[in-house]
């Protein structure tokens, strides 16, 4: 019986995991936009936990700072908004596969879910997300349409992640999404190749 009882809850802790899984990298949906004139950046994951402790080699990071800043001077020279979107696992199940898999990073509450510094005080607007997609609080739903945006460009890390996962989300809403990808970065590169067919397959443009 008591075999059965421990049994029963090993598997009730594996599926409740998967769970977590299948939530880290789910691509929502959301409501059509419809038509809507506004175009916004949207700076993803720029946080000192990723820019500064990350596994993203220094000349590869100097070369996507260069194209990140470049973005927000012509967002600014545009008078487009900018967002910036932060990583913190706040759902238990995520934050107990962050510790596993993640090294604890970006945990809610932890050091370094902060605007890494040379990207600190260039958004506007700055919004917490909880999994790979950004929309899937619905914070930048209604951020998205205060701003009457119909239209997102894209940049941050990593690419393959979360950066690909909000421009999916986006996409399933009706957005028009350009990702920016000398403005990001990505740890595997064949994986990330892989992860463009997939983007370009979804009518998002890849410049």
């Amino acid at each position: 019986m008591i075999g059965q009882i421990l049994t029963i809850a090993a598997l009730s802790g594996l599926v409740w995991l998967a769970n977590g899984v299948r939530q880290i990298g789910a691509v929502s949906r959301g409501e059509p936009i419809g038509s809507r004139p506004g175009t916004a950046l949207l700076l993803i994951d720029l946080q000192s936990v990723f820019w500064d402790e990350g596994p993203y080699e220094d000349a590869a990071k100097a070369d996507a700072m260069s194209a990140i800043l470049a973005e927000v001077a012509k967002a600014k020279a545009e008078n487009l908004p900018i967002i910036a979107v932060r990583q913190e696992w706040s759902i238990p199940s995520t934050k107990i596969i962050a510790r596993l898999t993640m090294r604890g990073q970006a945990i809610e509450g932890t050091p370094g879910t902060q605007i890494a510094k040379p990207f600190e005080g260039l958004a506007e607007h700055v919004l917490v997300k909880r999994v790979q997609d950004a929309f899937e609080t619905g914070e930048l739903d209604e951020l998205l349409e205060r701003l009457d945006v119909g239209k997102l460009r894209i940049v941050g890390l990593d690419f393959r992640y979360c950066v690909a996962k909000t421009a999916l989300a986006a996409r399933q809403r009706g957005y028009a999404v350009e990702v920016a990808t000398r403005a990001t970065l990505c740890v595997n590169q064949t994986a990330g190749d892989e992860t463009r067919g997939i983007l370009s397959s979804n009518a998002v443009i890849l410049r």
